[in-house]
């Protein structure tokens, strides 16, 4: 069995690799060919993405990572930050990576990269000193090597040739991983998940493919010939199918029918399925309820808003770190003045609400102003909205503590709201 099962899983590893220089030396590849799972099946990247929850996790990581802002920011004087924009990486990091992708699709690539393969690498391209263009790569043409001399050594496989990749021209983001040169494949490190929600989908296709079983039993005490065999069957296929329904059958010569009847959760294996549902998610940190699966939706947070706080907490923080970590050391090359940021804020548009109260309790405690939250907003600034107040009468912070009272507090803010109106004439 063994022998007849090995030219099968070459013939996957090589569809899976089509188009790929492969060698004796793509340590990439026999890892993904020996990935066979404890159910038997080969696991591999593609062949992990045809089970929709793994597609859906995925996507929802991919995707919502690269809808958040990434912009680059200038620490000023005074403590607070402003973009930088006069950086010569502002354009491509925010505007345009490369001639051929955008900010979104560009990010995407890279966490999709990490998620499914464990690492993702963007190759630096300079005019001079400057960078002016990032380049993703396929982590699964890399072969990383820790050299005698401590550094590291990349070698890139790319149209049937290698070419070997200078540490300083490239930009390596490493997942979850224990020996700090290369993040651990998810899809390989979890193969036997994998291959199980594999198996448990097969069987149910194959189920359903033969008509799920016999609908009954024609039973007779004589034995049938085979011209009578296939007469009887012909006369048979005139009760068959839908649009035969309704029909009435006779049974002649002593037949006899029984039905046949299977349980549908049976032949669906609904618990083994919603079971490898919740076992995928766990190892793409994602909650269930995000990817469509709702029987455990009750352990969660109640409101959108806090389900979008714990996945962003616990599932996306730890990413989002790590990439903004790693673009500061190999981008920016670990300069204290600048620093790049992704914008979570935007995991909250969809909750108006929400954002109506945090910007209403900044707005009234000072910690915000009007034109900040405008800037949030995509709105133009106002004037006078740079001011600070606070809840008590809403008066310009730098007026707190001084002795006045409640009348020239109303003055003052009029004269804030209102600075053109005309003053009534003192009384003689």
């Amino acid at each position: 069995m063994a022998r007849n099962k090995k030219p099968g899983r070459i013939k996957n590893a090589l569809l899976d690799w089509l188009g790929v220089p492969i060698t004796l030396r793509d340590s990439a590849f026999w890892k993904e060919w020996n990935g066979t799972s404890s159910s038997g099946k080969s696991v591999t990247v593609d062949k992990a993405l045809q089970l929709s929850a793994v597609w859906a996790c995925v996507r929802l990581v991919s995707e919502t990572i690269s809808t958040l802002p990434l912009k680059l920011y200038e620490r000023v004087d005074d403590g607070s930050r402003a973009p930088a924009t006069g950086h010569p990486l502002y354009q491509v990091l925010s505007v345009s990576p490369n001639a051929e992708m955008t900010p979104a699709r560009f990010m995407l690539m890279l966490v999709a990269s990490i998620v499914l393969r464990g690492n993702a690498f963007v190759e630096k391209k300079r005019v001079g000193a400057r960078i002016v263009a990032l380049v993703p790569l396929l982590p699964q043409c890399m072969v990383v090597k820790r050299l005698d001399n401590g550094r590291l050594e990349y070698t890139y496989s790319e149209n049937g040739a290698q070419r070997v990749i200078a540490e300083k021209d490239l930009m390596h983001i490493r997942g979850f991983g224990l020996d700090g040169v290369c993040g651990l494949q998810p899809v390989q490190m979890g193969r036997d998940v994998l291959g199980a929600a594999m198996s448990a989908d097969e069987a149910a296709a194959k189920i359903f493919a033969q008509g799920m079983q016999a609908a009954g039993i024609l039973s007779s005490d004589k034995k049938l010939t085979d011209v009578q065999r296939e007469k009887l069957r012909k006369s048979l296929s005139a009760f068959m199918g839908s649009t035969n329904a309704g029909k009435v059958m006779v049974a002649e010569d002593g037949f006899k029918y029984q039905g046949i009847t299977m349980n549908p959760e049976a032949a669906q294996m609904l618990e083994t399925r919603n079971f490898e549902i919740e076992e995928i998610c766990r190892w793409f940190r994602v909650p269930p309820f995000m990817v469509g699966h709702m029987d455990k939706q009750s352990s969660w947070a109640s409101s959108v808003e806090g389900m979008n706080l714990q996945w962003l907490t616990n599932g996306l923080r730890p990413m989002l770190e790590n990439i903004e970590q790693e673009i500061g050391r190999c981008l920016l090359e670990n300069n204290p003045r600048f620093f790049v940021k992704f914008s979570v804020e935007g995991l909250l548009r969809a909750d108006s609400a929400g954002r109506a109260a945090w910007y209403s309790t900044g707005v009234q405690n000072a910690w915000m102003n009007r034109n900040e939250v405008r800037r949030f907003e995509d709105m133009p600034p106002i004037p006078g909205g740079d001011i600070y107040t606070v809840q008590s009468n809403l008066i310009p912070i730098d007026q707190l503590g001084k002795a006045q009272d409640s009348e020239q507090a109303r003055s003052a803010l009029a004269a804030w709201l209102f600075p053109n109106a005309k003053k009534d004439p003192k009384p003689e």
